[in-house]
């Protein structure tokens, strides 16, 4: 039967495949969460330049400050649906990290338990080792003792 700490392996294999994973998902919302900023402050500025009053002496008649003033609106409605874009992108990027922290706590435990289990393993094939060459030690001197209690006699 395998020693537990090598029992450990398959587990800690899987959950660091998994935390890779995570890790992965992660950096494609940060990806997505960078690009949604992106779009948001282009929006933003070019809001900025069309809300600029026109030219100095360009008239305008009615029909085009309705249209004007139509569109306006319509640009300051994009930039606060890209703002609710951005946060809900800000949202799942935190969720993802915080999951990557709970794989990332997983894996180290499991990895800090087989390295647990693989030192007291250690110890104790080493306090076996030591059993062992202290029997074959007494094993070598019994005889010897023997011989030289003969002689002595």
């Amino acid at each position: 039967m395998a020693p537990r700490s090598q029992r450990l392996d398959p587990i800690i294999q899987i959950k660091q495949r998994q935390q890779d994973e995570v890790a992965q998902q992660v950096a494609a919302r940060e990806a997505s969460h960078v690009e949604q900023k992106a779009r948001l402050e282009a929006l933003q500025r070019y809001a900025a330049e069309y809300s600029s009053t026109p030219e100095q002496g360009a008239t305008l008649n009615p029909a085009l400050l309705a249209n004007r003033v139509a569109f306006q609106s319509k640009l300051q409605q994009a930039v606060a649906q890209q703002m609710q874009i951005v946060d809900r992108s800000r949202e799942a990027t935190e969720v993802e990290r915080a999951r990557l922290m709970l794989a990332s706590r997983e894996t180290h435990v499991l990895q800090k338990l087989a390295a647990s289990y693989r030192t007291e393993e250690s110890r104790v094939a080493d306090k076996r080792t030591q059993k062992e060459l202290d029997d074959l030690a007494g094993r070598r001197r019994a005889p010897a003792l023997g011989a030289a209690e003969g002689e002595s006699r």
